[in-house]
């Protein structure tokens, strides 16, 4: 469920002891958000007139009367106290994000919080895999949307890993794709948390791993490794080959001579 928002409004006195207390009156608004950080504005731009990010503890008492607030860090503490005209409430607040879909579970909106999707209305939250994106297509079998990850090549899966598991698709497609250059065993797909990987098949004998990169498989590399176009630039599946950073090396020498000519 959305967490909750306090709202106070009322005519204040603000005190704030930072190596020294500074205090300010006048007909303000504090927010107190989630995770306690407070901030108290006037009728004067964007700024807060007082803030003090997530403190350690704080402590909200109302009466007929008014209300205080009493923020505290360490080395800082902002109390607010209002005398007149005051009035609170807690209203439900969620994250702001772009909007990507319907929940299927309630019909409320999910939205995209960085590498999160989440619901404005109920508990759903689903991680998103580095370097996914929200498609606007969704999965017959829950209704979640779809999304678009690239691990040698784009696949489309549902939102919710329940249902589709990124490890799971990729291991379809590249189990046994590729050699491991130090011993010749077949290298198959592994995971671990938040990640792809491809590792050696003679696991214990041979433990050679690699990072299974956000791009798509372009090339072949010398040493018997595929290339990967990714958001930075082709390269090896291992990261540290120094045969493909020599041919890198001299595509880059020769552009930079055609350019100059």
């Amino acid at each position: 469920m959305p967490d909750r928002m306090r709202v106070f409004a009322g005519d204040c006195t603000t005190s704030f002891d930072d190596e020294g207390t500074r205090t300010q009156r006048g007909r303000m608004v504090v927010l107190v958000k989630p995770d306690n950080t407070t901030l108290v504005h006037d009728a004067d731009g964007y700024q807060p007139v007082e803030w003090l990010t997530r403190p350690d503890s704080i402590t909200v008492e109302t009466d007929g009367d008014g209300f205080s607030i009493t923020a505290r860090t360490p080395d800082r503490t902002l109390r607010v106290v209002a005398v007149d005209g005051a009035a609170g409430r807690e209203i439900p607040v969620t994250q702001a994000g772009t909007e990507v879909g319907t929940c299927p579970d309630c019909d409320e909106p999910l939205v995209r919080t960085g590498g999160d999707v989440v619901c404005l209305a109920c508990d759903a939250s689903y991680g998103l895999p580095s370097g996914a994106s929200v498609t606007d297509r969704t999965c017959e079998d829950c209704g979640l949307p779809k999304i678009r990850v690239e691990r040698g090549e784009p696949f489309q899966l549902c939102l919710d890993p329940s249902c589709e598991r990124l490890p799971d698709v990729v291991a379809e497609r590249f189990d046994g794709e590729w050699d491991c250059p130090d011993c010749g065993a077949d290298l198959e797909v592994r995971e671990a948390p938040g990640r792809v990987f491809l590792g050696c098949t003679d696991y214990p004998d041979c433990e050679t791993t690699f990072s299974m990169p956000n791009g798509v498989v372009v090339d072949d590399c010398p040493c018997g490794l595929p290339v990967f176009e990714t958001p930075t630039g082709k390269r090896c599946l291992d990261g540290t080959c120094d045969r493909w950073q020599a041919i890198d090396d001299e595509k880059r020498t020769a552009e930079g001579d055609a350019g100059g000519g």
